[in-house]
């Protein structure tokens, strides 16, 4: 009987430190920065891909439109 406990404490106690490890370990900590920081890059990257083409579409192309109508003497 007393082997039994023993065994069971010694179980627990395994368990537990493994436990502690697995808690107190940071081996896959990066995966889910990493998934953030791609999320992040691809809004910010898309934000400034539509701000780019609403200038080129409103100011920069009708201006330049105009300016190269002027060039050539046409009212393009």
């Amino acid at each position: 009987m007393k082997n039994l406990i023993n065994s069971i404490k010694n179980k627990f106690n395994k368990a537990v430190v493994s436990a502690k490890t697995a808690i107190e370990s940071t081996s896959g900590e990066g995966y889910i920065d990493t998934g953030v920081k791609i999320i992040i890059g691809v809004v910010i990257g898309g934000v400034i891909l539509a701000g780019l083409y609403l200038l080129f579409n409103s100011t920069i192309m009708p201006t330049l439109s105009t300016k190269i109508g002027e060039m050539f003497n046409y009212g393009g």
